[in-house]
C-alpha cells in the first residue's frame, strides 16, 4: 500500500526542483564544457570551432574568399563531424526517447569517451596541432559536440541550448522590462551566457599561459560531474525524467 502511494505521489506531484528536475543545472555544466572545448579548438587547433557551427560557416566563407589564417579543410571537417555526431545523437534520442535522465547519461558517457580519446592523442601530439593531427582532433571533438547538441535539443529545456547564445541573448533583451516584457527568464539566460563565458575564459587563459592540454582534462572532469548527477536518476519515474506523452 505504501509503495503504491509513493508511486502515485511520484506520478502526480511536481518535482521538488522544477519541471525539468536537475537538468538546467547539468546543462549549465555542459555550457561550461562548450566554452572550454571551443577555446581549445580555436586556440590550439587553428581558428576552428567544434561546437559553434555558425562560426565555422563564417570561417569557411572567409577561407573561400582567400582570407589568411583560416582553413577550408578544418572548417569543413568540423562541420561534417558535428553533423555526423548530431545524426548519432538523433538516433540515440529515438532509442531512449522515453527517459530524459537516461538519455543524457548515455550521451554524456559517449561524449566522455570521445573526449578521453582526444585527450590521449593530445598528449602525444604537438600543440597547436596542424595537418592530419589537427584533423583527427577536430573530428573527435566535433562528433562529441554534435552528439551533445542533438540530445540537448531533444531535452528542450528552455534557454539551455549549451551552445547557441544568440537567441538566448535576444530573448533576454526582448523580454526584459525595458523591452516591455516580464523579465521572468532573465536569470537562466544570464547564467547560460555566463557559463559559456567562464568556460571560454578558463580555456583561453590556460592555453595562453602555457597549459594547452589542461582544458581537455577539465572537460572530462565536468562530463564526469554531469554523469554523476544523472546516475541516481537513471531509473527515476518522476515527471521531469519520464514526461507524459499524453
Amino acid at each position: 500500500m505504501r509503495t503504491t502511494l509513493r508511486q502515485i505521489r511520484a506520478t502526480v506531484a511536481p518535482p521538488p526542483d522544477g519541471p525539468h528536475g536537475p537538468l538546467p543545472r547539468l546543462l549549465l555544466v555542459l555550457t561550461l564544457v562548450t566554452g572550454l572545448v571551443d577555446a581549445f579548438s580555436y586556440l590550439s587547433l587553428g581558428r576552428v570551432f567544434v561546437a559553434n557551427m555558425t562560426g565555422n560557416v563564417v570561417f569557411l566563407a572567409f577561407s573561400l574568399a582567400g582570407a589568411k589564417g583560416f582553413s577550408i579543410l578544418a572548417s569543413a571537417l568540423a562541420l561534417a563531424a558535428f553533423v555526423t555526431g548530431a545524426v548519432g545523437g538523433g538516433r540515440l534520442c529515438r532509442l531512449v526517447s522515453r527517459h530524459r535522465a537516461r538519455l543524457l547519461l548515455l550521451a554524456t558517457g559517449a561524449q566522455l569517451v570521445l573526449v578521453l580519446v582526444t585527450l590521449a592523442l593530445a598528449e602525444v601530439f604537438d600543440l597547436p596541432a596542424t595537418g592530419g593531427r589537427r584533423a583527427v582532433l577536430v573530428v573527435l571533438l566535433g562528433l562529441a559536440m554534435g552528439l551533445q547538441n542533438a540530445v540537448v535539443r531533444h531535452l528542450a529545456v528552455p534557454d539551455m541550448t549549451t551552445t547557441v547564445l544568440t537567441m538566448t541573448l535576444t530573448g533576454f533583451a526582448a523580454d526584459s522590462r525595458i523591452g516591455g516584457g516580464s523579465d521572468s527568464k532573465a536569470g537562466p539566460r544570464l547564467l547560460s551566457a555566463l557559463a559559456m563565458f567562464l568556460g571560454a575564459l578558463a580555456g583561453a587563459a590556460l592555453i595562453v599561459h602555457g597549459h594547452p592540454r589542461v582544458p581537455l582534462p577539465l572537460v572530462a572532469g565536468l562530463l564526469v560531474v554531469v554523469g554523476a548527477g544523472l546516475l541516481p536518476h537513471r531509473r527515476s519515474a518522476l515527471p521531469w525524467a519520464v514526461p507524459s506523452t499524453g
